[in-house]
């Protein structure tokens, strides 16, 4: 097991009943800041994984069975299919904005006041959300003005497309090139523009690109 799938399969058991992770926490009965992004690794950047005590308060608290969280980390689908076709309507915002506070909470879902919405192709993660895409970075696969629907759910593999935010506030879409413990490098898909590299602290969340209006 790789300690970004147990937390991925966390994220996912949350999602799949529509709460945040700090919600998760509390319902059973955890400390809410428990599975924050910045409680899953230590301030010198080594992993911190959850307890089995945890695991079995989550589970017991939303009733999930032990294969199915299993199922989860081994990269499941995200969203049992029943939950798909739920909802067209996706918060949305520019990229450009999406950096300044408010606009997420701590888990990385799209929080407060300022969002729009926007009539999308129905996805099955509760928290996916739509961001309008500004600069040149991701040419020509994704122009200015396009709409991406970002799941947090969403399992994230090297070569995906993603979202990320960083420590200093900012929030770009990038194409994960490679993550190791320590670091996490990604690319730009317009040559023109340098591939960028990352301490694995540095970065608070990090979603993929499930769906690109054309």
């Amino acid at each position: 097991m790789r300690h970004d799938d147990i937390w991925r399969a966390i994220d996912t058991l949350a999602a799949e009943r529509g709460l945040s992770p700090s919600a998760l926490a509390r319902q059973a009965g955890l400390d809410a800041t428990s599975f924050n992004p910045s409680k899953r690794r230590t301030a010198d950047g080594k992993l911190r994984w959850p307890s089995t005590e945890s695991i079995a308060k989550i589970l017991d608290a939303t009733g999930a069975k032990l294969e199915h969280f299993s199922a989860l980390v081994n990269g499941a689908r995200a969203i049992p299919e029943a939950r798909a076709k739920g909802r067209s309507r996706l918060p949305l915002i520019g990229m450009a904005q999406a950096g300044a506070e408010g606009f997420f909470d701590d888990g990385g879902y799209p929080a407060g006041a300022g969002w729009d919405e926007v009539e999308l192709p129905t996805v099955a993660d509760v928290h996916a959300y739509a961001l309008s895409i500004s600069g040149e970075s991701m040419l020509p696969v994704y122009r200015p003005g396009d709409t991406i629907i970002v799941s947090p759910a969403a399992p994230v593999r090297q070569g995906d497309r993603v979202v990320v935010r960083t420590q200093d506030e900012a929030v770009m879409a990038k194409l994960l090139l490679r993550r190791t413990a320590g670091q996490i490098e990604l690319g730009s898909l317009n040559p023109d523009y340098p591939d960028l590299r990352f301490s694995a602290r540095a970065v608070l969340w990090m979603h993929r690109i499930v769906w690109a209006s054309q």
